[in-house]
């Protein structure tokens, strides 16, 4: 009698932080099924659990800290990477008895500590992988990751010393990869990165070829070329370079999607240099009204931190003025939290939390006014959508305007409104601060 094949290990999976660990995550699933490991949904099931951690804030690290301990305590195997695996001893002081600690982008050191604790040999004859590789996102968007680490060294951050310098991918091998994600069935790309514009300087901007044409490994040939695979292209993390301005053309064709994520952080030019943020001497305002004289349907989303050390209420009061001017679509702000190892931690006059949380909820105050009106404006008009989720009552959708997790939402309520993953024609019919409703044209 045949002996019963002996079942493949399964793998937990625990995923924190930011889109690009997230594709970090993505990246080892796809190599665990492709040496035909199984993925196992719960710690009970699984042989061991890979935790991939964010180091990012204190906050994150305590998510983080937390989510090795629930893991140890379900499964007792654990293998944590991510960013907090760059502070080793951090773990370790926290949980000895994890299997082992990796940084982040350790592809092979994960893999290597998965096989010495659950081994498995590859059989190319059984283990298959779907060519795009194993994502944790739906399947009709995905995240393409074009670089990692960051040349600026912001003194609030510590991705660099995470992450490293900027170290971008070929073109070649980015084109590659969003070609068979949209072959596989993707219909937006999340362009994503540290400092996204910054693309290609650390190879000096080469040139590559795919589908026999010379591409430049620089921020415009990218969106240029990514617009012409039929998906949406969302590009995120992109800091206000002057070349920046050369894409908003392809917007304005509708080449590319007219969204722009620019990391703003602050308005007041001393706590930028403070912060030592890129590109503060640029009149942004400036930019932007030309931006938008370009493209006028142009969607710009922005991060922005009150409470940094030394800022005073002048300081934020030129914030608010500055937002009433630039009128934002989309805005998240956050409270100053220092960051272990961070520059920022030595500066003088700290502000104190309470005044930082009063601060924030009066510029989210403002956001949201802001928001309110530029929706309210959308009303009556035609827009294409894409079908995220489907239910009873009808579909939740998302504009031009909108990404995944972190915009808005546009709420369709006509059963059988679609699938998730179609476009469709709709005309807006109401609006909140934050959302809108709409119905099939």
């Amino acid at each position: 009698m045949a002996r019963k094949p002996k079942a493949p290990p399964r793998i937990g999976f625990v995923s924190l932080g930011c889109p690009k660990a997230l594709v970090d995550s993505e990246r080892i699933l796809t190599r665990l099924r492709a040496e035909g490991y199984e993925v196992s949904p719960s710690y009970e099931g699984a042989d061991l659990v890979v935790v991939n951690t964010c180091g990012f804030i204190d906050a994150a690290v305590l998510e983080s800290l937390d989510a090795i301990g629930e893991a140890l305590d379900r499964n007792g195997k654990v293998v944590v990477t991510g960013c907090l695996g760059a502070r080793r001893e951090t773990i370790l002081e926290r949980h000895p008895t994890v299997l082992g600690v990796t940084g982040p982008q350790a592809y092979a050191e994960v893999m290597e500590t998965v096989h010495a604790h659950a081994p498995k040999p590859h059989d190319p004859y059984l283990d298959l992988v779907p060519a795009q590789g194993i994502r944790l996102t739906p399947r009709h968007y995905a995240y393409l990751k074009i670089s990692e680490g960051c040349n600026h060294r912001c003194s609030f951050c510590i991705i660099p010393s995470l992450r490293g310098d900027l170290a971008s991918r070929g073109i070649e091998e980015v084109m590659q990869e969003a070609e068979r994600l949209v072959k596989a069935g993707v219909r937006e790309l999340l362009v994503i990165s540290q400092d996204t514009s910054a693309y290609g300087a650390d190879l000096r901007y080469r040139t590559e070829f795919w589908q026999g044409q010379p591409l430049q490994t620089r921020f415009l040939d990218l969106a240029r070329a990514l617009g012409g695979l039929g998906a949406w292209v969302r590009l995120h993390y992109v800091y206000p370079y002057p070349h920046v301005d050369d894409v908003i053309p392809l917007m304005a064709a509708g080449q590319v999607l007219p969204y722009l994520d620019i990391p703003f952080q602050h308005a007041s030019p001393r706590i930028l240099r403070l912060m030592r943020r890129p590109a503060h001497a640029e009149d942004t305002l400036a930019r932007i009204r030309r931006w938008r004289e370009t493209c006028p349907d142009l969607t710009l989303r922005s991060t922005f931190i009150t409470g940094f050390p030394g800022e005073t209420e002048a300081d934020f009061q030129m914030l608010l003025d500055w937002l009433e001017e630039a009128q934002l679509d989309r805005v998240g702000c956050f409270t100053y939290s220092p960051v272990a190892g961070a520059a920022a931690n030595e500066l003088p006059d700290p502000v104190e939390p309470e005044v930082a949380e009063e601060r924030q909820a009066r510029f989210m105050e403002a956001a949201a006014r802001i928001s309110a009106a530029k929706l309210a404006a959308k009303i009556g008009r035609r827009m294409r959508v894409l079908v995220d989720e489907v239910g009873p009552g009808g579909a939740v959708a998302r504009g031009p305007g909108d990404a995944p997790e972190i915009d808005g939402v546009v709420r369709i309520a006509e059963p059988g409104a679609g699938k998730p993953g179609d476009f469709l024609d709709v005309v807006i019919t109401g609006s909140d601060a934050y959302d809108l409703e709409a119905m099939r044209s």
